[in-house]
């Protein structure tokens, strides 16, 4: 089964390292302490309604897949937060491990989330992947899949 994980990882990374690079942009080498960075600089974001911060560091072509199978796009995810449907109020991660293939970082983890939803505090835990990319010198968050730990 891990084997098949990983076989899936590595052509997933491979296909975001063509899309990188058919996209026009400069495909730069990340590291796992970049990454992280960027996840922690995601994090502060959203918890700190950072709308402008979330423009610039969200992909256009962000791909955001959350725990109940709905899915956002680069818009739709940063107006749930700023019409207040979504409210991040905690996130903290642990288990986590980075893997990165050229200009491209995934990672894995598990997520503890106290999340105000439509009036309703709930907190979530879930295990989750999400990918970065690293585009002329810059880290873009390009995917998130997340699956609700029992």
């Amino acid at each position: 089964m891990r084997l098949i994980l990983r076989s899936i990882g590595l052509v997933l990374a491979g296909a975001c390292v063509s899309v990188a690079q058919a996209a026009g942009g400069a495909c730069t080498p990340i590291n796992s302490e970049e990454a992280l960075k960027a996840e922690d600089a995601r994090y502060a974001a959203q918890m700190g309604d950072d709308y402008a911060a979330m423009d610039k560091l969200f992909s256009p072509d962000l791909v955001y897949i959350h725990t109940s199978s709905v899915l956002d796009n680069k818009t739709s995810y940063i107006e749930s937060m700023r019409s207040g449907a979504v409210k991040y109020k905690v996130m903290r991660r642990s288990e986590v491990t980075v893997r990165t293939f050229g200009c491209v970082a995934i990672i894995n983890g598990i997520g503890n989330y106290d999340v105000r939803v439509k009036d309703n505090d709930v907190n979530v835990i879930l295990r989750f992947t999400s990918i970065w990319q690293k585009k002329d010198n810059a880290l873009e968050f390009i995917s998130w899949q997340s699956t609700r730990m029992p």
